[in-house]
């Protein structure tokens, strides 16, 4: 028999991060979500020694990017932009899902609420001078107008579908793939307005192209303050509809490394040139949840809260 050998000392474990770090997004170049993507990869590369790599896998309303990071290895190399499209409102809209939207994550940080704003062609609908303008023309006509979305239960579809239920008028929807492609319809007058997100849509209206119209959330942004709120402008009360943007990794990742994000992303939302290019430039609210389990729990709530809309609505995407 042979002598047994000494047990080899066991082999130390990989720091984290030391190499790079994918961070994916399921929507395309130019939407909101890699405007957002792409402002925090720099920073968050310099706070982990390592680079941030960004890579946007595009499709099925970012369902295709959220299920190849619900299967990545949660190791801590691959991470996702998260938005309440994706993984709140999908939840309900999509009767089959590859992964679970609320439990095939690791909630890492929320990066902040995000506001949209009804926007019309200047150049193609210059009777749509007010909210109020749009109201009175789809009542006239029920079922005539047509508005844009950035695909099937976006956020800019279904702040779309919460205006008709409040406002009682029969609109059509019209989904595109991403924000460059509703926008590009709404400036060739082949819609007739388009809830799009703010800091996308800003340029265009600074521009003189489209026409602001009215905000979705509660109460009047700073970066717009001559915009009323949708409850203001067309005589809706209480009407709010924002979403979020959040960063989550596969589930099962190890807690340093969740808590190590956490705080990294969120010196850099506190840092006030990070808040003020947030604020000013793309009208998104600082996150009130600063914990993996606080993310978590407004998570949870969304999902409830969006299938009530989804239901109501009847809107389905298979």
């Amino acid at each position: 028999m042979l002598p047994a050998l000494p047990a080899l000392p066991a082999l130390a474990q990989e720091a984290w991060p030391s190499r790079p770090i994918t961070l994916m997004a399921g929507f395309p170049n130019g939407s909101g979500v890699d405007i957002y993507q792409r402002k925090l990869a720099e920073p968050l590369s310099r706070a982990l020694g390592v680079p941030v790599v960004v890579d946007n896998r595009t499709g099925a309303g970012g369902n295709i990017g959220s299920d190849f990071v619900a299967k990545a290895r949660p190791d801590g190399y691959t991470i996702l932009l998260a938005t309440a499209g994706t993984h709140a409102i999908n939840a309900t809209l999509y009767r089959r899902l590859p992964f679970d939207p609320l439990n095939d994550v690791s909630h890492i940080a929320m990066l902040g609420d995000v506001p949209n704003l009804l926007t019309t062609s200047i150049d193609h609908r210059p009777n749509f001078n007010s909210c109020a303008d749009v109201l009175a023309a789809a009542r006239a006509r029920p079922g005539a107008l047509n508005y844009a979305s950035t695909g099937n239960g976006a956020s800019t579809h279904l702040a779309g579908v919460q205006f008709a239920q409040a406002a009682g008028i029969d609109v059509v929807h019209v989904p595109y793939r991403g924000q460059p492609g509703a926008q590009l319809a709404l400036l060739s007058g082949d819609v007739d307005f388009f809830f799009n997100q703010v800091g996308p849509a800003l340029g265009a209206v600074q521009q003189g192209k489209t026409r602001g119209l009215a905000v979705t959330t509660p109460t009047r942004l700073s970066i717009l303050p001559d915009v009323p709120t949708v409850a203001e402008a067309c005589d809706l009360p209480g009407f709010s509809s924002t979403t979020w943007y959040g960063i989550v990794g596969p589930p099962g990742m190890p807690a340093p490394i969740v808590a190590r994000l956490n705080a990294e992303i969120l010196k850099i939302l506190d840092a006030p040139e990070f808040q003020g290019w947030l604020v000013q430039s793309q009208g998104i609210s600082p996150p009130t949840a600063r914990t993996p389990e606080e993310f978590r729990a407004v998570h949870e709530r969304d999902i409830a809260s969006w299938r009530t809309v989804i239901q109501r609505s009847g809107a389905t995407v298979d």
